[in-house]
């Protein structure tokens, strides 16, 4: 019996991951969404209503236009969205932080 065609599996294998990797990446973006969300709760927590408030209602703004295109089935939109939302809720948490710190030496 001859050995199995090892350049072929490793085809399929390769192919097989692939379509792995596509469908992982055009799904719904779930978790961007929940981190976008939780990046808000922390930054809202973190004061950023008052210390950072443009920057809080972007995220805010951001997360709710990546729900209305996961909505649509937009998905890369939707995950740009909510990965932008992150960033800013993220900033504004940064923001206020560092608006409610005492600063040291002065």
């Amino acid at each position: 019996m001859p050995p199995p065609n090892r350049p072929t599996s490793r085809w399929l294998l390769v192919a097989l991951l692939c379509g792995l990797l596509a469908a992982g990446c055009a799904g719904a973006p779930a978790q961007q969404m929940s981190d976008a969300r939780q990046a808000i709760r922390a930054a809202e927590q973190a004061g950023a209503q008052q210390h950072a408030p443009e920057l809080l209602a972007e995220a805010q703004q951001l997360v709710e236009r990546a729900r209305v295109n996961l909505q649509k089935g937009e998905y890369r939109q939707a995950r740009d969205d909510a990965d932008l939302a992150r960033e800013k809720a993220i900033e504004a948490r940064r923001l206020s932080e560092a608006a409610t710190t005492p600063s040291s030496g002065s």
